[in-house]
């Protein structure tokens, strides 16, 4: 099977993850899964958990918060499909309390292009776990208005990088972009 560079979006608790599994599994191989969240609370915690009880015990994880086009790049093996589940925290996680938003944008931006870059050498299939935050409200401070800027950036970016792009609705996957 060619490469493929799976985007997956949805709002919270659409499928995301589960799918991203699901398509995985049927791409067949070794399977990366990489976790961008942090268990900085007892909730987070538990839900980190129980995502790892959800996931196939013979894949390999890697937590990075960020850099993690290189941390895949050191970590991949011999893996012929990773998962990047999420997008939403690693962008979260990239702004802290950041509220210049040209600063906050060279970040994200740098971040996702050397992503891309990984994504290009490598030879594996790629699905990433994206929220799209661009059809709620408009948050009411400034952190929350760039937070959102920036991921539907990234969003953007690797949408236009991908051979293929879901919105999650419900748990049912609507293609918007591929075959």
């Amino acid at each position: 099977m060619a490469k493929q560079i799976i985007l997956l979006l949805g709002g919270a608790r659409s499928g995301k993850s589960h799918y991203a599994q699901q398509l995985a599994m049927e791409l067949g191989g070794k399977a990366l899964f990489v976790a961008t969240g942090e268990a900085l609370d007892e909730e987070m915690q538990a839900r980190i958990a129980e995502h790892k009880k959800d996931r196939p015990q013979n894949w390999r994880t890697l937590e990075i918060p960020t850099g993690i086009g290189n941390g895949i790049e050191k970590g991949i093996g011999d893996a012929g499909v990773v998962i990047i589940d999420c997008l939403t925290l690693l962008i979260s996680n990239l702004l802290h309390d950041e509220t210049d938003y040209p600063e906050a944008e060279k970040r994200v931006t740098s971040e996702i292009n050397e992503l891309i870059a990984i994504m290009d050498r490598l030879d594996a299939s790629f699905i990433i776990v994206s929220n799209e935050v661009g059809m709620g409200l408009v948050p009411d401070n400034k952190l929350g208005r760039i937070y959102r800027d920036l991921l539907g950036k990234a969003n953007q970016l690797l949408a236009s990088h991908a051979t293929e792009v879901y919105l999650m609705v419900a748990c049912l996957p609507v293609q918007v972009k591929g075959q």
